[in-house]
């Protein structure tokens, strides 16, 4: 496992990007649960963490391409998915494991 930031970094429906092997990862909190993605969006490359979060969407801010936040596929095309990573939260740090 890889400690990668604390949660009280990552307002409720806020974001964070840290770098985990010279990859850009986006924490993001949704009600209290931290999810983990590859911060490149597959279309472009622009950075998912800065774009527009909802509980159900994550939307990139260049092209508006919306992700769903459990699944990290593309809303309109399921086949298009983002890379996740597994999260464990122990002790008010989050870690990625690997």
């Amino acid at each position: 496992m890889i400690k990668v930031a604390k949660f009280s970094e990552i307002p409720e429906g806020g974001s964070k990007v840290v770098m985990v092997n010279d990859i850009p990862i986006a924490l993001f909190n949704i009600k209290g649960i931290v999810f983990a993605w590859d911060n490149r969006c597959p279309h472009r490359g622009a950075s998912l963490a800065d774009g527009n979060i909802s509980e159900k969407i994550i939307q990139c801010k260049f092209h508006l391409w919306d992700f769903n936040v459990e699944t990290a596929c593309a809303a309109a095309n399921p086949n298009i998915k983002i890379k996740s990573f597994p999260v464990e939260i122990q002790d008010g740090s989050i870690f990625i494991v690997d």
